[in-house]
């Protein structure tokens, strides 16, 4: 079980590197598409949660030292923030004995939530680190209002995969 769930991080960890090429041929949508976290998600269910965290916080810093894309400052936020993802959508859907499409949701929501809160606590640190604040209007364009496209694709793509996943795992 544990080489199965290590082949399959790895799989998860390789999909986020490379799904951000894909979307950004489009560079007006492709980051508002949010491709690294549709593995993170899936890694998390999948794979479990220590699983989940390591994919999450690994996928942008990663993806920083390998392409310098997303910018350090960036991927700090990011590799929190998904890992939270990766964390909080295991432990809620590991509580569900039928994984199903309702399981999945139950799950994916408060994980994204709990992940973009993260996000914008760890913005006010590193924003007042550099003596800035990170202002309300901030938090609710990088958390919500330019990842809308992003959070569509999640609520779709991700019960989909999910349930095809569960015919294979």
């Amino acid at each position: 079980m544990k080489l199965k769930h290590l082949t399959l991080s790895a799989m998860f960890l390789a999909l986020g590197l490379v799904l951000p090429f894909v979307t950004m041929q489009v560079p007006q949508i492709g980051s508002m598409l949010l491709p690294m976290h549709l593995p993170v998600f899936l890694c998390g269910m999948v794979c479990g949660p220590w699983w989940g965290l390591l994919v999450g916080a690994l996928c942008p810093l990663l993806r920083h030292l390998l392409f310098q894309m997303p910018p350090l400052v960036s991927a700090v936020p990011m590799a929190f923030e998904l890992a939270a993802y990766g964390l909080v959508s295991s432990l809620l859907f590991a509580r569900f004995k039928e994984k199903d499409t309702k399981a999945v949701y139950l799950s994916l929501i408060p994980a994204m939530i709990v992940g973009r809160l993260v996000w914008g606590l760890v913005q006010i640190v590193l924003f007042s680190l550099r003596g800035n604040a990170f202002t309300m209007q901030a938090f609710l364009a990088g958390a919500l209002t330019t990842a809308i496209p992003g959070i569509i694709l999640q609520l779709i793509l991700i019960p989909l995969l999910i349930k095809a996943l569960k015919r294979y795992l």
